[in-house]
């Protein structure tokens, strides 16, 4: 089952890039005949220097022998980023690390040091999450900017699920889209490398059940690690704040990531910012 679940993603995975790549774009004819968008399976094929059999059985799924160096010639023909290829190498040469229990207790222990960077980050609203994007930690500023995390269930943590669910986050960013975007990237490099955790699939059906958007949005198949985006919010007592999102990997033996709202320079976000925060203790 687990390696069916592999390969599924693999064929979602590379039917999505393709179609996102124009024919123009590599020096191919647009044509005419073209039912559907982007490569054909021939074109990819034949700039990656492959049968045009053998990578279609790889798109359909099916279960066959691939290498590090024919996988490299595709990436280069779909024209994928850096963390692309690696969700691409990891569901084709099950490089993840899908065998690594998921430890619900261990994953939300927060170090000191990082809760004292969280301390430290006062006017930069900052959350920490797990493989799961899972909320395990956040400051105080980013409960003023977002909403109190603590009032909300364990089970209901889950930045995705907020993301889609909740109205507040849907009022709040103004390129909705793209906030969305940033997270189901960093979500979809995660399913990549734990892809044998049967809770993603059951997370990811259950979502799209409850959110018409979700599904469209995850079957355009994006890949970050890191995106660093800018996003306009509108909040709904300071108004206008831009931020800068950085989202870094925090080294250790759990696997938590540390989601950065850094207040545009030149703008007035960081004195709105505060001044919500000295409003609060009043």
């Amino acid at each position: 089952m687990a390696n069916q679940t592999r390969l599924q993603a693999l064929s979602d995975f590379l039917k999505a890039r393709r179609a996102a790549i124009s024919p123009s774009s590599v020096g191919l004819p647009e044509g005419t005949r073209r039912r559907t968008p982007g490569l054909r399976r021939e074109e990819v094929a034949q700039l990656a220097g492959v049968s045009s059999t053998w990578y279609t059985w790889l798109e359909q799924g099916r279960d066959i022998k691939v290498s590090s160096s024919v996988l490299d010639c595709i990436a280069t023909a779909l024209k994928l980023t850096n963390d692309e290829r690696k969700y691409l190498f990891a569901l084709a040469l099950e490089t993840g690390t899908g065998n690594v229990l998921f430890q619900q207790e261990e994953s939300s222990v927060i170090s000191p040091s990082l809760q004292k960077i969280l301390q430290e980050l006062k006017t930069c609203p900052t959350i920490i999450s797990d493989r799961r994007c899972g909320i395990v930690g956040w400051n105080e500023a980013a409960a003023h900017v977002f909403l109190d995390f603590s009032k909300l269930p364990i089970e209901e943590r889950n930045m995705i699920r907020l993301l889609f669910i909740r109205k507040e986050f849907r009022r709040l960013a103004v390129n909705w889209e793209q906030f969305v975007s940033g997270y189901l990237s960093i979500f979809r490099a995660y399913y990549g490398q734990y892809v044998e955790d049967r809770w993603y699939d059951e997370f990811i059906e259950e979502l799209k059940g409850l959110h018409p958007a979700f599904n469209e949005m995850w079957e355009q198949s994006r890949v970050s690690s890191a995106p660093d985006v800018l996003l306009e919010f509108r909040h709904a007592k300071a108004g206008k704040m831009l931020f800068h999102l950085t989202s870094l990997q925090v080294q250790g033996s759990t696997d938590l990531r540390c989601s950065i709202y850094t207040p545009a320079a030149d703008s007035n976000t960081e004195i709105k910012l505060k001044q919500l925060m000295e409003q609060h203790k009043e």
